[in-house]
């Protein structure tokens, strides 16, 4: 473990090895097995919790806490809290409230006096472990207090939007002189929400804000990072402009284009490992020698090894040891090496070809995961806003990439970031939440195109038919995977009461049947000719 080691990357320094710097969040209650909504309100549990982290993963530096809704439940915002994640934001104090009644917290405010506590009992220790505080970006902040109208404010009401950054900046700073005070080394602005808005809005409402933020911490002291998860490419550069002493960024961002423009501007920079498909769904070779792959893209001068966010509750911590032995031995990279050398391609990506020929538009929105991530949070919420709007004509859901069917979901779809709209399977809105006129339009658009075809087609049913055997069994996976890839609200019926196959007239088994119920006649009196036309179709 080496403090000095990850100082010295800080600085853009050659190092003698790579630092290495995993985000334990939540998964610190994990390893003392505590849940999420317990683990983080206590400065006890989270002091144990970092304490096992650091014995167990050997890192250079660590976040005591990685919960971006300190500062806004300490501003009045409500909380839904969970059991693996950090709590969410689900009601904004300026719904109910002006700018003016509010009051930068203090170390008394809501949980702040834990995340102090777990702070100086981590210090009391003296671990040779750089000690992060991480502070809710001011944006991110603004949304959380705000919600999404700010979006739409940045235009309408743009000197308003400036006042609510104005006071975030300020609550940014009192926290970071509170963690600086209680011991932290560095301090990490995370603020993801600012992968929502363009260079030019990066320019004008993050910019000035969080250079003076950064600029307060080195007066402090302490080192500074700025983490932005998301698609946030585009702001790289103006990132680094912000003038921290390192950018951290998630997987979303080519590690090598990060490189580039923090080398430009003379600063550090740290990631982007893959949090869900390597650490969480992955073994520990998988583990290896992705660490070995970003450890070479990155190299041994200002960079520092991180996964792309907070680690997820559910992470093995075998891999983790995993990525820490490359780390730390030369062998085990010549190990991951070979390793990488005879590394097979993912086999058995989903065909969605087909995708979103069933009854209903669907939307599906691809997330890390809405409980954990505020973009997808935030992105979510966008999608059920206007459910209600298009009633049974759409059907929407989530897909956390944190489970393994919602990563193959998200290969056969190939969407390349996180959070994604997806609409009957076409990529509509990456890593930007649309607003509520513009999703609306998108989905009507496709209502529009599908039922101009459609109108004709009706309900179908998918009947499989046979005894409860291997074959049977294979018929119906096959059905289900048909009817998955095809994102079909079709009516699978597995059948097999032996009494029932024999009332279809089945010779042998397993059979499909499939019957179609479409509407003849509606709101009139067919015809007897009209009708023999109809019966006629269905003779076998």
């Amino acid at each position: 473990m080496g403090k000095q080691l990850l100082f010295d990357a800080l600085q853009g320094k050659t190092t003698d090895r790579v630092p290495w710097l995993p985000f334990v969040g939540c998964h610190g209650g994990t390893l003392i097995d505590k849940n999420a909504d317990e683990f983080l309100k206590s400065g006890d549990l989270i002091a144990k919790g970092i304490r096992e982290a650091i014995k167990q993963y050997r890192p250079d530096g660590i976040p005591v806490m990685f919960d971006l809704q300190i500062e806004a439940e300490a501003l009045g915002c409500g909380l839904q809290w969970a059991k693996d994640n950090p709590p969410a934001v689900v009601e904004h104090v300026l719904d109910q409230k002006t700018l003016g009644e509010l009051t930068i917290p203090d170390k008394t405010s809501a949980r702040i006096p834990e995340m102090l506590k777990a702070i100086h009992l981590l210090k009391a220790e003296n671990y040779d472990v750089a000690l992060y505080g991480l502070i809710t970006g001011p944006f991110t902040l603004a949304l959380h207090l705000k919600g999404t109208d700010i979006f739409m404010d940045m235009f309408d009401k743009p000197d308003e939007v400036h006042g609510l950054l104005r006071f975030c900046t300020d609550v940014a700073k009192k926290m970071s002189q509170m963690y600086i005070e209680a011991g932290c080394d560095i301090i990490a602005s995370v603020d993801p929400m600012t992968s929502q808005i363009s260079p030019r809005a990066f320019k004008k409402f993050v910019l000035p804000y969080s250079t003076e933020l950064f600029e307060d911490i080195r007066r402090l002291n302490a080192f500074s990072s700025f983490f932005v998860c998301g698609h946030a490419q585009k702001n790289v550069e103006v990132m680094c402009q912000c003038k921290p002493d390192n950018i951290s960024v998630d997987e979303n961002i080519p590690l090598d284009y990060v490189k580039e423009m923090a080398q430009k501007y003379g600063i550090s920079f740290g990631g982007n490992m893959q949090l869900t498909v390597v650490l969480l769904m992955g073994d520990e070779d998988d583990a290896k020698r992705h660490a070995l792959e970003t450890m070479d893209l990155g190299g041994d001068t200002g960079f520092i090894l991180a996964p792309g966010c907070d680690l997820p509750s559910a992470v093995p911590p075998a891999n983790l040891r995993a990525v820490a032995d490359v780390v730390y031995d030369p062998y085990q990279r010549d190990v991951a090496r070979k390793l990488l050398e005879t590394k097979q391609e993912v086999e058995g990506v989903l065909d969605f070809s087909d995708y979103g020929q069933g009854s209903k538009v669907v939307v599906d929105i691809i997330t890390l995961d809405s409980e954990a991530c505020a973009p997808c949070q935030y992105m979510v919420e966008a999608v059920r806003g206007v459910a209600d709007y298009f009633g049974d004509l759409i059907i929407w859901r989530e897909h956390k990439i944190k489970e393994r069917e919602a990563v193959e979901f998200m290969m056969g779809m190939m969407v390349k970031n996180i959070p994604t709209i997806c609409i009957d399977g076409e990529i509509k809105f990456v890593s930007t939440i649309p607003p509520r006129e513009d999703l609306i339009q998108a989905i009507q658009e496709r209502i529009n195109q599908r039922f101009s075809i459609q109108l004709h087609r009706g309900h179908g049913r998918f009947l499989v038919l046979g005894p409860d055997d291997e074959t049977e069994q294979q018929t119906w996976d096959n059905a289900q995977l048909a009817a998955k890839e095809l994102g079909s609200m079709v009516d699978l019926v597995r059948i097999t009461d032996e009494e029932e196959i024999a009332r279809y007239g089945v010779a042998s088994s397993p059979a499909v049947i499939t019957v179609r119920e479409r509407v003849k006649a509606a709101g009139r009196v067919p015809s007897v000719e009209v009708m023999k036309e109809w019966i006629k179709e269905l003779r076998g």
